[in-house]
């Protein structure tokens, strides 16, 4: 699946932010639909570095997040 042990832990990573992000909607949006939680988990996770840069005063960052930012196909890799 991956081509080196860097990038498998670098995938690791990703999905551990992820399921961070998305325990945190989930704790803090009452009622929120847990799927719609994952994905944002997962798409503020794939683009953390956009999302510290917002943080640190560069919101137009945000934009840079783009349509092709694919999390449905990460979301099926993990549950395979």
């Amino acid at each position: 699946m991956f081509d080196s042990k860097k990038d498998a832990d670098a995938h690791d990573k990703m999905l551990e932010l992820a399921e961070q992000f998305t325990a945190l909607l989930e704790d803090q949006i009452k009622g929120v639909d847990e799927n719609q939680a994952e994905l944002f988990g997962l798409l503020l996770a794939k683009n953390k570095e956009l999302v510290a840069q917002a943080c640190k005063g560069k919101p137009e960052a945000l934009a840079e997040i783009t349509a092709d930012t694919n999390v449905t196909q990460i979301v099926d890799a993990a549950a395979s």
